[in-house]
């Protein structure tokens, strides 16, 4: 079992890691009855955390905001993620947390073991970042989403759509995904009642937050990987499928298309986009005999490109 200091310190850990702890829950992580836990909290209180409790027969406590930032407790790993999320965001996509980003870093790498400023170092030395140009986040709005499906509190904001028209919805926020320089936020829509994505720069939140609301089944087991397949599906307004004449091993890696084996020999290849001739360009350079096989509008854009380029032949 551990000393009291060094439990208190577990307890304080723990409290920090999410919003709401059962009694019963904390006990059983600390190794310790019930009662322990309430002393503990007590004592925590008379060092001057704000630890409030939670009514009702699976009542428990929560850590509330106080005037003064409590100890932030890391272990190496967690420590290291922090360093290089700090440098990445100083050069990153949300707007207003550059210059945060390097006075919490500054403070952080102060207190850092020397071998964990190495592991920091190193990892930065050698890693190259390409800037691309895209949408940038305000920080404050990354907070508040985060925050919304941490409580489980519904939000309401005005959405600017990919059309450009905008107009007032509300969803039970589950959880963001970042994609490239893009935040998404998935969420349940109670008046469409489906799965929703929306875009975190197009959305300008509104205050208060909704209501809490009871947590539903994510809309699959990986969260991230359906947000991918749904804007892959739904983002574009053009799909096309042709028949390659090489294996499936032989194109992977060569397109951000979808990539399925017929046999040794062939392979289907389904392209997305919103323009049919960047589509036919890129299946015609791609170095291999293919067939199209939808859309039969997609022919045409294939034989303008292949006049044209044997029109521009020296």
């Amino acid at each position: 079992m551990l000393d009291t200091s060094a439990r208190l310190l577990r307890l304080l850990s723990l409290l920090q890691t999410r919003r709401d702890w059962p009694s019963a829950e904390l006990a059983e992580r600390l190794g310790v009855a019930a009662r322990t836990v309430r002393r503990d909290i007590d004592r925590l209180r008379s060092l001057g955390y704000p630890v409030h409790s939670t009514p009702g027969v699976a009542g428990g406590y929560r850590l509330g905001a106080g005037a003064e930032l409590p100890p932030l407790l890391l272990d190496d790993d967690e420590a290291v993620a922090v360093a290089v999320s700090l440098r990445t965001a100083a050069n990153g996509t949300v707007t207003g947390i550059e210059e945060t980003s390097l006075r919490a870093l500054a403070k952080l790498e102060q207190i850092l073991p020397a071998r964990l400023r190495r592991r920091v170092n190193t990892l930065q030395t050698h890693t190259v970042r390409i800037n691309r140009a895209g949408p940038t986040v305000d920080a404050d709005v990354l907070t508040r989403v985060a925050a919304a499906c941490r409580d489980r509190e519904q939000l309401r904001f005005d959405y600017t759509d990919h059309g450009g028209e905008r107009a007032p919805r509300r969803t039970e926020p589950h959880s963001l995904v970042t994609k490239g320089n893009r935040w998404y936020l998935v969420g349940w829509d109670p008046d469409r009642r489906d799965w929703r994505t929306y875009r975190a720069d197009r959305m300008d939140l509104r205050t208060p937050n909704g209501p809490r609301f009871a947590p539903r089944e994510p809309p699959g087991p990986d969260v991230a990987a359906w947000v991918q397949h749904r804007l892959a599906h739904a983002m574009w307004p053009y799909e096309a499928r042709f028949l390659l004449h090489a294996p499936a091993a032989e194109i992977d890696g060569q397109t951000s298309g979808t990539v399925e084996p017929v046999d040794e020999r062939s392979c289907l290849l389904t392209l997305r986009g919103d323009d049919l001739h960047l589509i036919a360009v890129t299946v015609a350079f791609m170095g291999v005999g293919f067939e199209v096989l939808e859309p039969a509008e997609l022919k045409d854009h294939l034989d303008a490109l292949g006049r044209r380029l044997l029109s521009s032949r020296i």
